[in-house]
């Protein structure tokens, strides 16, 4: 290294100035080296990178990984530069070293860690990542990068050989697995999950033991979001996926209908047969004509039959109005638009009990939709409970304060 002659006759009398000349040099040229990095090369890249629609994106995050790059330079000039300061001593000079190398490491590690991330972020946009999320899985590979990039900034600033420390690890083996325990049964949860097809992002779950109702946001390594309908959000740990039940709504909303399951409780006082007058009052709905005539001419040939054998009249068959409500019932619902027509629709009598005779109906509604659904089932039902009188049928109701008002208003009335 060369210097003005008014610097070397300074420097015989000042042995530690040469050496500081090299430093306060090296310092500048590390500094010059970060500035064309930073400003010069860097900016060329992200202007290379802006006329892109990746580059654009700032969730693929592509200038983070190009920050974190651009820091190696000045680290790597540090690293090689310090060793040719004149007079430095050895410990200097393996200090600085070691630590620039796992600088080095450890900024390239970041940067893989941050190239994963976006990887995940630019598959999570193809149309099938909700089927086949790989997010566990680079999860998996960044543990693995940080592990190794670990080992080898220990053996840098250790100034050992990497393979010493590696080797010392088949002795931690037991305790490695007992750390890692949750992240080596999240991993298989992981990978029966995606094999198996249990869930996907988007999927409606239902898993009450963890308070969890909702839609699926995240599939991560250690965990999955639900979010609730009430907005919140449960986190489950992954490997309980795989350990506990839970309902996935994926097969309801795939087929595009969902399901009414619901009873109106009759009060079995009101069931009777139908007289002339009121199956004549009946035959005015348009959905019943064709009903009642067919059974009357049933019935007719059916007492027919029985007169002709001289069996008794009581044996004879009559028209119910709890049977013909359930006819009205079942066309009623094969003609509501909201009533999804390919799949199965019935109208039945469930065991009578205390609260009545249920009937249920049964059907699926043209739409998935949860505020949709819930209007066309109350629609059938609005339109259903209001019907009933007409057929000489009551809902069941357990009394309360008015209807015990009344009747004992009646008893009064009767012992006037």
């Amino acid at each position: 290294m060369d210097y003005p002659d008014w610097l070397i006759g300074l420097a015989e009398g000042h042995p530690w100035l040469d050496m500081l000349l090299a430093l306060v040099l090296l310092v500048a040229v590390v500094w010059l080296s970060s500035f064309i990095t930073r400003h010069v090369l860097m900016r060329a890249v992200r202007r290379a990178l802006d006329s892109t629609e990746l580059g654009q994106d700032p969730k693929v995050g592509l200038g983070r990984i190009i920050t974190r790059l651009a820091h190696v330079v000045p680290a790597l000039v540090l690293s090689v530069g310090i060793g040719v300061i004149p007079g430095a001593s050895e410990i200097l000079v393996t200090v600085v070293r070691n630590v620039s190398n796992a600088f080095i490491v450890l900024t390239l590690a970041l940067a893989l860690g941050s190239l994963l991330h976006s990887i995940n972020v630019i598959y999570s946009r193809r149309p099938d990542a909700k089927d086949r999320p790989i997010k566990g899985y680079l999860q998996v590979v960044q543990i693995l990068i940080y592990v190794v990039a670990a080992i080898l900034v220990i053996a840098s600033l250790l100034d050992r050989s990497p393979i010493i420390l590696l080797s010392g690890l088949g002795a931690m083996a037991a305790v490695l697995m007992l750390v890692f325990q949750d992240t080596l049964l999240s991993l298989v949860a992981s990978v029966q999950i995606t094999s198996n097809d249990m869930v996907r992002v988007g999927d409606w779950i239902e898993m009450p033991q963890l308070n969890a109702d909702g839609d699926v946001i995240d599939i991560a390594l250690h965990t999955v979001k639900v979010q609730n309908w009430d907005r919140t959000i449960t986190t489950i740990p992954t490997k309980r996926m795989i350990t506990e039940s839970f309902k996935n709504w994926r097969g309801m909303q795939e087929s595009g209908g969902r399901r009414i399951k619901r009873a109106i409780y009759l009060d079995q006082n009101s069931i009777a047969f139908l007289g002339e007058e009121e199956q004549a009052k009946l035959h005015r709905f348009a959905l019943l004509g064709d009903y009642l005539d067919g059974k009357r001419q049933e019935l007719r040939e059916w007492n027919e039959q029985l007169i002709a054998q001289g069996m008794d009249p009581v044996n004879s068959r009559h028209l119910t109005n709890i049977g013909t409500f359930r006819a009205y019932v079942q066309r009623y619902l094969s003609h509501h638009p909201g009533v999804h027509q390919g799949m199965i629709m019935m109208v039945r009598q469930m065991s009578p009990g205390p609260t009545g005779l249920p009937l249920e109906i049964y059907c699926f509604t043209n739409t998935i939709a949860w505020v949709e659904y819930e209007g066309i089932q109350s629609d059938i039902f609005d339109h259903l409970l209001s019907i009933l009188p007409e057929f000489g049928l009551r809902v069941f109701q357990e009394p309360s304060g008015p209807d015990m008002r009344a009747a004992l208003e009646s008893v009064h009335r009767q012992n006037l």
